[in-house]
């Protein structure tokens, strides 16, 4: 019975115990000190602390460690599993008082000091857990990142930074500790410092496109135009086929009014398979508000908006027909909203674009329909009673007319202008039927809201 707790007891160890304890146990010889092989009494106890463990009975599972604990205390490994269990139980400070004893018992054990680090973490008590975690650099260098982290919380930047520099040098960059770096930056508000970082990168390793990315965006950030102009110019000469570069460029040649550049810039944008949708959509609503400003560049536009005619966004769509229907070119304008309204049916505002542009463009069949579609999506929307009201007089269909019109007015409040327009189709309406008294009666209600106006 003992041979087959003996076996037991080592698969166990082998599963539960760290690789320094169970490598040291002898199996072939009975010692009264060893974890593999003591007296019936402890082995009871031990092996009842890791079937409730197994079981998630972290708190029967300490009892019958301290057992364990009271007979023979000299393995640190007791204390080990008895901190797991604590902290399972989320009784640090019984945690920690029994991690601290394994460390003392086994001081160069990792396992162990890892697990009291894991203890101040969560008690956010960041001294103790830096002086553990110096400790634990010793032996895994991972762990100076750890080190530096918590030096930024306790606002020793410096110490963390020279942490970083070290790393980085050593292992090259990465993208957590440049997380780390620019949180120091940002706490700190050293953006001198943060461009003397990415400059270094630059100088070190030219052909590094992310370095000089990250430095034209700082630049930029920090309101350095021409810096950031300069920077991206220096990434062309390493790098002429980059075409991220030129989501930065075609902004610095728009702002220097050097327009054939900024449009080669954007064509290579808006061509480019490795530069996102959203980033593209940006590129064409920046050109779309400066064609607004200078329109002898319309045909510019045409040009680049055809290399993107399968993916352009809602946005970019909405844009495009916000300019050409300030340029008074209706017909346009309705042509994007439709588009929108395809990839975004439910919209408020583009769908009563699109109809009130029917409406002014004699598109009144196709205005009734899309405004009773409309009306089953927004039933208590004034402006769409109104509108199919409109459509249906403009198609001599005064009953439908007066049907929506009477509904609309119901949902219509507190807006005298839109009122009298119910008032003035209703008289439209019935002058239709013939029913010239009424058509002269809302024709006067009109007249009186327009009045006090």
């Amino acid at each position: 019975m003992k041979t087959k707790l003996y076996v037991l007891l080592f698969f166990f160890g082998m599963i539960m115990l760290p690789q320094n304890t169970y490598a040291q146990v002898d199996f072939n010889k009975r010692p009264d000190d060893d974890l593999g092989n003591v007296e019936d009494t402890f082995q009871e106890y031990f092996f009842e602390a890791l079937k409730q463990k197994g079981i998630e009975n972290y708190q029967k599972s300490a009892d019958a460690l301290l057992k364990c604990i009271d007979i023979d205390d000299s393995d640190p490994v007791l204390y080990y599993e008895l901190g797991k269990n604590y902290m399972q139980l989320k009784n640090f400070g019984a945690a920690e008082v029994a991690f601290k004893k394994a460390v003392s018992k086994a001081p160069k054990n990792e396992w162990y000091l890892d697990e009291l680090y894991g203890v101040y973490i969560q008690q956010n008590d960041t001294n103790k857990a830096l002086k553990t975690v110096k400790q634990l650099v010793e032996y895994h260098p991972d762990y100076k990142q750890d080190l530096a982290s918590l030096y930024i919380q306790l606002e020793k930047y410096r110490e963390a930074l020279k942490i970083l520099d070290e790393m980085d040098f050593k292992f090259g960059y990465s993208e957590d500790r440049d997380y780390l770096r620019n949180q120091i930056y940002n706490l700190t508000g050293n953006n001198e410092d943060r461009i003397e970082n990415l400059e270094e990168r630059v100088n070190s390793n030219p052909e590094d496109e992310s370095n000089y990315l990250l430095l034209i965006y700082r630049y930029s950030e920090t309101g350095e135009t021409l810096k950031a102009f300069d920077a991206a110019k220096r990434l062309l000469v390493f790098n002429p086929d980059s075409q991220l570069v030129h989501l930065a460029l075609y902004k610095f040649y728009l702002d220097e009014n050097d327009i054939t550049n900024a449009i080669k810039s954007m064509k290579v944008v808006l061509t480019s398979p490795v530069i996102k949708p959203e980033a593209k959509t940006k590129v064409l609503n920046d050109f779309v508000k400066f064609v607004s400003k200078n329109p002898h560049y319309e045909s510019d536009l045409i040009e680049i908006t055809s290399l993107i005619s399968e993916d352009k966004s809602v946005k970019t769509l909405v844009e495009l027909g916000d300019y050409y229907l300030k340029s008074n070119d209706k017909s346009k304008a309705l042509g994007y909203y439709e588009e929108a309204l395809k990839q975004e049916p439910n919209t408020f505002k583009i769908i009563r674009d699109v109809l009130l542009l029917q409406i002014d463009l004699n598109k009144d069949a196709e205005a009734v329909t899309k405004s009773e579609e409309a009306l089953e999506i927004f039933p208590s929307q004034p402006i769409l009673y109104l509108i199919n009201g409109v459509a249906n007089n403009k198609i001599k269909q005064p009953e439908k007319a007066i049907e929506s019109l009477e509904i609309g007015l119901d949902f219509l409040v507190e807006n005298p202008k839109m009122q009298a327009d119910f008032y003035t189709q209703l008289s439209e309406s019935y002058k239709q039927l013939n029913n010239i008294s009424q058509s002269q009666t809302f024709a006067k209600k009109a007249q009186a809201l327009l009045k006090d106006q």
